[in-house]
């Protein structure tokens, strides 16, 4: 373990919380995060990612090799497992996480901040075609559980469809504002605005 505090990512986690349940390969974690619907909460679309996200796990001493596994005509694949230091710091992330909001940086508030660089009825078709995409989107989250699953597994799904719902709903609004001309501007506003407000 390095003196330095391991460094926190949701992949991490995520990999700590499946060795957490029993030692895999890499390429199980994979799979049981897609199976799972958690590549909704990480990226794993590159095996790569897992492997490297495994390797710095390894070296501040949260996970280890536990042996080798073979399944029916695939090659031998090393097994890992969470060390106790794993476990103690997959609990003080949760801890940390969950009353602290993040500082995170999605896209869309950045695209929002710019919406004066194209014309409103632009921005308008752009967000219709958002609603779709997120109203799928909650189609597919309803969809992906086995029924019966408790409420306890669920409830990050439940959490990105509450938020995807808000999403909707405000997005919905502002189409409608758009539609309706109560937001709209011109090349005219948006030099005023500078004008006045511009540094």
């Amino acid at each position: 373990m390095t003196n330095a505090s391991p460094r926190r990512s949701p992949l991490a986690m995520v990999l700590l919380a499946l060795l957490a349940e029993a030692p895999m390969h890499p390429y199980r974690m994979q799979q049981m995060i897609k199976e799972r619907g958690q590549d909704q909460l990480v990226n794993v679309a590159q095996r790569n990612s897992v492997y490297q996200a495994l390797d710095r796990l390894v070296r501040d001493g949260l996970a280890r090799p536990g042996g080798t596994a073979r399944e029916a005509g695939r090659p031998e694949r090393t097994v890992y497992e969470i060390t106790e230091e794993g476990a103690d710091t997959l609990r003080r992330w949760l801890v940390d996480m969950l009353p602290t909001p993040a500082r995170e940086f999605p896209e869309f508030p950045v695209a929002l901040a710019f919406l004066a660089i194209l014309e409103p009825a632009d921005v308008r078709a752009l967000l219709e075609r958002r609603v779709t995409a997120l109203d799928d989107k909650l189609a597919r989250i309803a969809g992906q559980a086995p029924p019966g699953l408790p409420r306890l597994f669920l409830i990050e799904d439940e959490y990105r469809a509450a938020m995807l719902r808000a999403e909707l709903t405000w997005l919905r609004a502002l189409i409608d504002d758009l539609a309706a001309g109560r937001l709209t501007w011109d090349e005219a506003l948006i030099s005023e605005t500078l004008a006045e407000f511009g540094q």
